[in-house]
């Protein structure tokens, strides 16, 4: 399959099932838009009425641009490469109860009352909502029995605000670490926080045992500040800030990512985007945001044109700053074409409920944390393991080719059938799709590919 579209100036070519990416001028792009529907005479006749007046350009040009130039490309298995995903995708799923991943809830409550937050319907109140360290325990103990032969193991302290669990996270580390030598295992532990808890502690103990830490920001002051409110309705903006920028400083700019959301009421999304790299930051991520379709901050169609327009602007930004010395990240933009994700992770992307499980404080089992709550998708809990077998057979047999509305989509094995939980909420099936994000993705994945032609990020990824 091939994806040909034009941007900021570039007529590019994407071979979908190689990963190859051309960067070609208007005669070769559009040989190659008719080069396997039409007869090679037929796409010179049309190539000579489009180009004929052209100097150079002439029947033995184009002869040549086809005969020399694309079929050698084909023959290469970098242009219209065979699909050699589809065969592997028939039980690609099953990983026979063996898990690599957890996400601790370790609060089902927050010092913030964010409007738009997917955890909010799912949070009670009080001591009740904080993982116990014996459930805590619990889940580790299961994953390191149920991970097979896998060495890394990934666990992220998440919530609600885990800070406001804090003995308990440090606890369950310490525990992890004593079990790494036993099981022969080594655990990565991720912090995902709000920020407004960090304290000089938790920023020497998070820089010291968490892999990465999520940082949740919004961008500029008045946008952050729209949603981001405590419960009293004060922003947060000024007080998270400076507590980011200093746990960044002391982790030396590395192992964290700054997550934001944007929604109707900040289309211009790239103005919070470079608002965070002015302010230091390097790691960045913006989604849009998830939410019922009548909610007040929703996105709609209406809203597409101006979204596409602000992540085409982003990237040209990101070639400037590129260029100039103040580069940064956009986790969207970041692509490997090289030695991008394997097979596996290309066909099922997160191993939702297969790979990976969410945890409640109470110490049930969820396929992920965009799960909670759903009690059809209650997977089991910390101590009788996985019961749920119906919904296991479910998750294991969704993948890019199980479903339907992917089969001819040119970035299926980019998204790999994009979120599961999103397609839940929003089609009602798990092989469905979330139609509004795979049109944002797409869109992502075009401006991505743009700045690679663009020779940009080079340091993260190579051509």
């Amino acid at each position: 399959m091939v994806h040909q579209y034009k941007l900021a100036g570039r007529s590019l070519v994407l071979d979908t099932n190689s990963g190859s990416l051309h960067q070609v001028d208007d005669l070769a792009y559009d040989a190659i838009a008719r080069y396997k529907t039409r007869t090679q005479e037929e796409i010179v006749t049309e190539l000579l009425a489009l180009y004929g007046h052209m100097p150079d350009v002439d029947r033995n040009e184009i002869s040549a641009l086809l005969e020399d130039h694309i079929a050698a490309l084909e023959s290469a298995g970098q242009l219209f490469s065979p699909d050699v995903y589809q065969t592997l995708a028939t039980g690609i799923g099953q990983t026979h109860g063996e898990y690599k991943a957890m996400c601790l809830h370790m609060a089902h409550t927050c010092n913030l009352a964010c409007a738009y937050c997917f955890a909010g319907a799912n949070q009670s109140h009080g001591e009740a909502a904080l993982m116990p360290f014996e459930i805590g325990k619990a889940a580790l103990d299961f994953l390191l029995s149920h991970s097979g032969t896998r060495k890394n193991l990934e666990v992220d302290f998440f919530g609600g605000e885990p800070l406001l669990n804090w003995d308990v996270v440090k606890d369950l580390v310490a525990y992890g670490r004593t079990q790494e030598k036993k099981w022969d295992k080594l655990f990565r532990f991720t912090l995902t926080t709000n920020g407004v808890g960090l304290t000089d502690e938790i920023m020497d103990f998070a820089n010291r045992e968490m892999e990465t830490v999520v940082l949740s920001l919004d961008g500029r002051k008045s946008i952050h500040d729209r949603f981001r409110k405590t419960p009293d309705g004060r922003g947060s903006y000024d007080t998270v800030v400076p507590k980011f920028q200093e746990l960044v400083r002391r982790r030396g700019g590395k192992g964290y990512y700054i997550r934001g959301t944007f929604t109707r009421h900040n289309l211009d999304f790239t103005e919070d985007i470079l608002h965070m790299a002015d302010l230091g930051f390097t790691e960045l991520s913006m989604e849009p945001v998830v939410c019922p379709p009548d909610a007040p901050y929703a996105l709609t169609e209406a809203h597409l044109p101006e979204l596409f327009a602000q992540y085409e602007r982003l990237a040209a930004e990101m070639e400037l700053r590129n260029q100039t010395g103040q580069s940064f990240r956009f986790y969207h933009y970041t692509l490997d074409l090289d030695h991008g994700p394997c097979a596996h992770k290309r066909l099922v992307g997160c191993g939702v409920g297969t790979e990976y499980l969410a945890v409640t404080p109470s110490g049930a089992f969820f396929p992920c944390h965009q799960f909670v709550g759903e009690s059809k998708y209650t997977m089991g809990d910390v101590w009788q393991g996985v019961t749920n077998s119906a919904v296991a057979a479910e998750l294991a047999d969704c993948n890019v080719y199980t479903r339907p509305a992917c089969h001819d989509c040119w970035a299926k094995l980019y998204c790999s059938g994009g979120c599961a939980a999103n397609a839940y909420h929003t089609s009602g099936d798990l092989r469905g799709i979330d139609a509004y994000g795979c049109t944002l993705f797409k869109k992502r994945l075009e401006c991505a590919l743009a700045l690679k032609a663009a020779g940009s990020n080079k340091e993260h990824a190579e051509i």
